[in-house]
């Protein structure tokens, strides 16, 4: 009779091709949403497919440089845990109102990506003591506001780009905006999402994204409307050249809107490491916690100086461990060094970069409404019953929140720097529901210092 298998699941090792194959798994579920990222911020920001192109590259090679740093560690940093990184579509709001600002553009955007990693490194070791600010009824509203605020992109990626576009008299009205045919092929994506999510099963499921934006691809091929420019003069391979939009610029308000959105998605990265603890038996101390929580902030450095974005824990590849048990965090970094790999072959990207607007468009506004739908679904654990006061809570901070989103000029007479705070909107929905929270019910207690994080966790408030 053989002995049982008692090998920790974290760190059993797979034979090389085992390890590719598993870990190519991981690339194929959160791949469309790494993707769609450095999409959707190219062509609102207008830039030229080449720099796209060059988005997505460094969007998938800085995506798993930190994914291997969170799996595998490095000094007192990263969890140690099966955790796969990719950029995040929480920040994308806030990434934008930076970057369509025409005195800070992408300079700005990097300047407040590697601004909010430095925040997100600094208040790593404290957070668990600052998360009981951010209750469910706050963290469920901010995620609702974030969901909103992106759907607005959504549906202008869908309608065929931006309704003003900039031509050589100014801004004039673009002729493709609500195009008959962009608008059906957004739709068919939308569908198409929908009834592969119904009818495949398991991790061929979590692909449901990815085929739909591929279904609507074929149908933008076939009828003409790609343009692949750029894809066979691209070099098959490349290193990503650092800050290649030129030195940061670091200005207040903006880095201030992405540590506020920073405070929100280390709070979804916690729950995250909580399950993934529980599901490997382990518990999340203290430590733990700010060793994964650093990480967040290191890919935010990473990101900006190699032109990309922010970096959270991807919770479809949580959910594929729940899948299929395998739990080994070398298996998630062979997905990390997959990644790195796709990043530095730019015929890749420019197929990417060709995909058009109402194609990712259409998915968007899935991945977008999902957003708010966490945001429901944290909402869900507030009892708004037997305190009504919570009422109050999310209907004025949503309110606020969709102030500068349905009137973008409301506050152009107010103070430079008291308009920057206000146009954003998820800056200023954060600040209202944990002051409101606050108001209402009260300063939360402390928990101890030394308390074990365990699924549950009384420090977070959700798990």
């Amino acid at each position: 009779m053989s002995k049982p298998d008692t090998t920790d699941p974290v760190e059993k090792m797979y034979p090389v091709p085992s390890l590719f194959a598993l870990g190519l798994q991981h690339v194929l579920v959160m791949y469309a949403g790494a993707v769609a990222v450095p999409l959707i911020v190219g062509s609102t920001l207008h830039l030229p497919k080449e720099q796209i192109a060059m988005l997505v590259s460094a969007d998938l090679f800085a995506c798993g440089i930190v994914t291997m740093i969170q799996a595998l560690g490095i000094w007192n940093i990263g969890i140690r845990l099966p955790i796969m990184m990719g950029v995040s579509f929480t920040a994308v709001p806030s990434i934008i109102a930076t970057g369509t600002n025409p005195e800070l553009g992408m300079p700005g955007v990097i300047g407040a990506v590697i601004g909010s990693g430095v925040f997100t490194i600094l208040v790593a070791p404290f957070f668990g003591r600052w998360v009981r600010f951010f209750p469910p009824v706050v963290t469920g509203t901010v995620m609702l506001v974030i969901g909103l605020s992106l759907m607005r992109v959504g549906v202008n990626w869908a309608a065929g780009g931006q309704p003003m576009i900039r031509g050589a008299e100014g801004m004039i009205p673009n002729p493709a905006y609500g195009a008959p045919f962009g608008l059906a092929v957004a739709a068919i994506v939308l569908l198409s999402i929908l009834l592969l999510t119904r009818v495949l099963k398991g991790f061929l499921s979590n692909l449901a994204v990815l085929i739909g934006i591929g279904i609507g691809f074929s149908i933008a091929i076939a009828a003409g409307k790609v343009d692949f420019h750029g894809v066979g003069d691209a070099e098959w391979v490349r290193i990503i050249h650092p800050l290649a939009f030129g030195w940061p610029i670091f200005e207040f308000w903006s880095i201030l809107s992405l540590c506020a959105v920073m405070t929100v998605m280390m709070i979804e990265s916690t729950g995250q490491f909580l399950a993934v603890g529980d599901m490997a038996g382990r518990k999340i101390s203290q430590s733990d916690l700010a060793r994964g929580l650093r990480t967040d902030g290191v890919g935010n450095i990473i990101g900006g100086l190699l032109n990309t974005f922010t970096y959270t824990t991807y919770a479809q590849n949580v959910g594929l461990l729940q899948i299929t048990g395998v739990l080994s965090r070398f298996v998630v970094a062979a997905g990390g060094a997959i990644l790195i790999l796709l990043g530095s072959l730019p015929k890749v990207a420019f197929i990417s970069a060709s995909i058009p607007s109402y194609v990712v468009g259409g998915a968007a506004i899935v991945m977008f409404g999902m957003v708010s739908a966490t945001g429901v679904k944290i909402l869900a654990k507030v009892d708004f019953v037997a305190n009504r006061r919570n009422l109050y809570i999310v209907a004025v901070s949503v309110g606020l929140a969709m102030v500068p989103v349905v009137a973008e000029n409301i506050f152009d007479q107010l103070p430079a720097a008291v308009g920057k705070f206000l146009h954003s909107g998820v800056l200023v929905g954060t600040f209202a529901a944990a002051l409101l929270n606050i108001l209402f019910n009260g300063i939360p207690a402390k928990e101890p210092e030394e308390t074990v994080i365990e699924n549950g966790a009384p420090a977070t408030g959700h798990a």
